[in-house]
């Protein structure tokens, strides 16, 4: 949780250092119009590779797979969507490395490889293995047999 205020207070603060260098150089008027233009190219671009995903993502359900790397590239996406809407430099050159493809798909695989791993070896709660994977003796089944009785009157105390 520290780490996100530190980072919600200097982002801020090194986007207006750049913009104010860049404004500085190219003018402040060619600064916000550069501002406004990545904005509008960057959620261009995020709209159609997402909607690629998305078909990607539908593609592999209906081939009965989990479609893990393209659900963790879009949440990329939305990310770099963000970040590109968000006015500076420095987040909208995040938001176009999220672009990249390849970039993106290497992440998103390493991600989602890493979240699956974690979810495969969780044991679900009724398995019969203890926490090494041996069968324990007191999870083992019981023999024995088993009556319902009906009982009609209730007690009262």
């Amino acid at each position: 949780m520290r780490y996100a205020l530190l980072l919600f207070m200097l982002v801020p603060v090194v986007e207006l250092f750049v913009l104010i260098e860049v404004g500085s150089q190219i003018g402040g008027l060619a600064t916000v119009l550069l501002v406004f233009l990545t904005a509008a190219i960057g959620v261009t671009l995020i709209r159609k590779q997402g909607i690629d995903a998305a078909f990607k993502a539908q593609e592999k359900l209906q081939r009965g797979q989990i479609p893990a790397v393209e659900i963790a590239e879009g949440f990329m996406l939305v990310f770099a969507g963000l970040c590109l809407l968000i006015p500076g430099f420095v987040t909208d050159s995040i938001g176009a490395l999220m672009l990249i493809s390849p970039l993106r798909k290497v992440v998103a695989s390493g991600v989602a490889l890493s979240f699956l791993k974690k979810r495969m070896n969780m044991k679900p709660a009724w398995d019969n293995t203890g926490f090494n994977g041996s069968t324990s003796a007191h999870s083992a089944p019981i023999d024995g047999e088993y009556s319902k009785e009906q009982n009609d009157t209730i007690e009262k105390k």
